[in-house]
């Protein structure tokens, strides 16, 4: 799911709402995972975390990309 950072620069801001809630539920299944006791590897938690990071950066630097084109 670790995409790079480019390949998210050229995602619509739909693409990336869809990453952006895919990466949550991982986030979401993954903690449960660890309530559990059942997760192999806490390291996931942290990368789908920075990966979440990344998409949210993405979208708001669109954002604001957006919001100075208008200006």
């Amino acid at each position: 799911m670790a995409q790079d950072l480019a390949k998210l620069r050229e995602l619509g801001a739909e693409e990336l709402a869809k990453e952006e809630l895919t990466l949550r539920e991982e986030i979401w299944k993954l903690r449960l995972q660890a309530s559990t006791g059942q997760l192999m590897g806490p390291q996931r938690v942290r990368a789908a975390r920075k990966e979440l990071a990344r998409v949210l950066t993405v979208a708001r630097e669109k954002q604001i990309a957006a919001r100075g084109a208008k200006s």
